[in-house]
């Protein structure tokens, strides 16, 4: 591998899809809480729009169905039944090779962060603790800390600025199209790992200087790559 993280100095992970196997929930919530409200959102649009705000997802998912802007009411209604489905959901299980990556990441003395577009509190909380001595709240941003999420660079702007490093000196690893864009338009070099159905070259088309198939895949290249 070319790519090097010898002069980085922070790491900022996605969290669903790159530390927690979360994304069929995901799919499985959106999906019926779109059906509910006359929307369709197949597995593929739930992968297509990974990392967005879930305000955002809304909007975009009822003017192309329905030709208008949800209004905000509605958007918390949905996003509300949303949520609830979610949590009625078995526990997503930590990424296999998630926590090595992390061990691994911390020895070589880089700052860790989360940036995730996601509001589910149930899972905020949960890193926290299956990630405990690496990872705190104040070390995260998520849909309440930004205005504009994925694929604007503001939640890796905002991760840059709580690092308090420059881009050159970070590196990202997303699992979601729109967050490789986030990413790459916030400067910082972006491995994507592609841990769900999307064929590689859409994960390609977004610029990753590096593209894995797995967490465990970037815990045993990890060393190497640090070197």
């Amino acid at each position: 591998m070319s790519f090097s993280l010898k002069n980085k100095s922070a790491i900022l992970f996605d969290m669903d899809g790159v530390l927690y196997d979360s994304m069929p929930n995901h799919s499985k919530a959106w999906s019926l809480a779109m059906e509910k409200y006359g929307m369709h959102m197949s597995q593929h649009d739930v992968y297509l729009n990974e990392g967005a705000t879930g305000h955002d997802t809304i909007v975009n998912v009822s003017i192309r169905d329905r030709g208008c802007e949800a209004s905000d009411s509605e958007i918390d209604e949905i996003y509300g039944y949303k949520a609830q489905l979610f949590r009625t959901m078995p526990e997503a299980r930590v990424m296999p090779g998630a926590q090595e990556v992390f061990r691994k990441a911390a020895a070589a003395g880089l700052k860790i962060l989360i940036v995730t577009g996601s509001g589910q509190k149930n899972l905020i909380e949960r890193v926290q603790r299956d990630y405990n001595g690496y990872i705190t709240r104040d070390r995260m941003v998520t849909a309440f800390e930004v205005t504009r999420g994925k694929p604007f660079p503001d939640p890796y702007l905002k991760g840059l600025e709580i690092a308090g490093v420059p881009a050159s000196q970070a590196v990202v690893v997303e699992n979601a199209p729109l967050g490789i864009r986030a990413s790459v338009a916030a400067g910082i070099d972006t491995i994507a790992v592609n841990t769900g159905p999307l064929e590689d070259d859409i994960l390609l088309a977004e610029k990753p200087v590096l593209l894995l198939h797995s967490m465990q895949e970037l815990a045993d290249n990890l060393n190497s790559l640090l070197a």
